[in-house]
């Protein structure tokens, strides 16, 4: 199976570009997003399952009427996704998506 010649060029494109420090600095500032987000949306997702586990009586105090601690942090859990949703997709804009797009229009040419 022969890789045929627009396939190469486009190799060779990506290969420029990868090496190129622009590139380098996107990832940089993408990681730098993400994997604490993530680090952290996982502490708080794992502390909502041990919690619900282990620590029944604090999840089932009444705070108003019949809804609990649990039922306010599994809410809480929908209300966080939608914040970093939102929180990465104005990082994205503004840190991401300028460079990447600086990437692309010298990719074109």
């Amino acid at each position: 199976m022969s890789t045929s010649q627009e396939e190469q060029e486009g190799i060779a494109v990506y290969e420029e570009i990868r090496a190129r420090p622009e590139f380098s600095e996107l990832r940089r500032r993408f990681r730098a997003f993400v994997f604490p987000v993530t680090a952290a949306f996982l502490v708080w997702y794992l502390l909502y399952v041990v919690l619900s586990g282990w620590a029944r009586d604090f999840m089932g105090q009444q705070v108003i009427g019949s809804i609990n601690v649990a039922l306010i942090f599994g809410l809480l859990q929908f209300v966080s996704t939608f914040a970093i949703a939102y929180w990465y997709s104005r990082y994205a804009g503004a840190k991401l998506d300028p460079l990447a797009q600086n990437l692309r229009e010298e990719a074109r040419r």
